[in-house]
């Protein structure tokens, strides 16, 4: 298991219960407003529009509150930002690679708000092309483990395009190439497996391991960064040992 995707998993129960939650909602539902601008406001027509829903639900965004974001991006009630993205990159403790993912309607604010979290946390801005080369689009799937088990995941994915299936506690972690993301979780759900949610990511082609000091730093920067309301990823290339990880959980 890599610390990225220990990280990830972190984050995913860490979620439901952090004092962000109302941070975690705003940029769930920018998701929704920007899938539904861009590919309509049909669910079963829009795929990214799909998974979108689907993350917030699980994240129990309000039903409301998700409907009127889709009305909004799909241009049935006024009131929509145009948000645009943007990728930024950078280095954080011991060379460990960055890329920021905003989606903003502020430019000069977003750019700030990453200049600012890379100084104050030890880390540094690098020129674009510079890091993203050491990341690669893949898509997601987190599958709770309640109810199924990994060679059951792994035989309902493998015909779709599901290259891996990782095991990162307390769900299976389910590998594929970005264009065969829905066809991964379609299958997944034709074979009645629950998902938690499906996305399209940044994935290191390489990772640098760090101690409980570097994995630290480096989850300070990526907590920084993502205390922005314009940020709405934040991946990065550490690898992290159980042990590491382990201790920095009974911080």
């Amino acid at each position: 298991m890599s610390g990225h995707s220990k990280w990830a998993t972190t984050k995913h129960k860490k979620a439901v219960v952090d004092a962000k939650r109302s941070k975690l909602f705003a940029k769930l539902i920018k998701n929704i407003e920007v899938a539904a601008r861009t590919g309509g406001g049909d669910l079963a027509g829009n795929p990214t529009l799909f998974d979108a829903v689907q993350k917030a639900k699980k994240n129990s965004v309000p039903i409301d509150n998700i409907n009127r974001a889709v009305k909004r991006g799909s241009g049935q009630e006024a009131g929509g930002a145009d948000y645009s993205t943007i990728m930024y990159e950078g280095y954080g403790a011991g060379g460990v690679a960055v890329l920021v993912e905003c989606l903003t309607d502020n430019r000069n604010r977003a750019a700030s708000d990453v200049r600012v979290a890379f100084t104050r946390n030890g880390g540094q801005m690098a020129d674009p092309g510079s890091v993203s080369y050491l990341f690669s689009r893949k898509g997601v799937v987190i599958v709770p483990k309640e109810g199924t088990s990994e060679e059951a995941v792994m035989e309902a994915v493998l015909d779709a395009g599901g290259e891996d299936v990782n095991d990162i506690g307390e769900a299976f972690e389910v590998l594929s190439e970005a264009t065969d993301l829905v066809p991964v979780r379609t299958a997944l759900q034709d074979a009645g497996i629950e998902y938690d949610s499906a996305d399209v990511v940044f994935w290191p082609a390489t990772q640098i391991e760090v101690d409980a000091e570097g994995a630290r730093k480096i989850l300070r920067l990526i907590d920084a960064l993502e205390d922005s309301d314009d940020v709405q990823n934040v991946y990065a290339n550490f690898d992290a040992s159980d042990e590491v990880m382990a201790e920095l959980e009974n911080d």
